[in-house]
């Protein structure tokens, strides 16, 4: 299953066709529990879950029903920053987050 920060491609469906989503890549931005949240999915929900994709080209995120998420890759190399704290965590090829010491800009 994927998790943040993971490369994923969106599935083919009526309803992902029809918004131009299917076949999109795009990055796990996080998950949410639909019937608390209400956000609104793209999909059909079998399981109270949902995940939050970001597209960067399209300059947004939709979340989508979970069976329509295919995972591609953990996106190795990406860095997570956070401001005021001097680590970084850089994503592994295996999805594991390692921490650094984040150097002087």
């Amino acid at each position: 299953m994927p998790d943040f920060g993971d490369h994923v491609r969106i599935k083919t469906s009526d309803e992902t066709e029809r918004l131009g989503l299917a076949g999109r890549e795009g990055i796990v931005f996080g998950w949410t529990t639909p019937s608390l949240t209400r956000v609104e999915v793209v999909g059909q929900l079998t399981e109270d879950f949902a995940f939050n994709v970001n597209f960067e080209d399209l300059n947004r995120d939709v979340w989508f029903a979970a069976e329509l998420v295919e995972l591609l890759d953990h996106a190795p190399g990406q860095v997570l920053r956070l401001d005021g704290v001097d680590a970084e965590w850089v994503r592994l090829p295996s999805g594991e987050w390692e921490q650094r010491t984040r150097g002087t800009d």
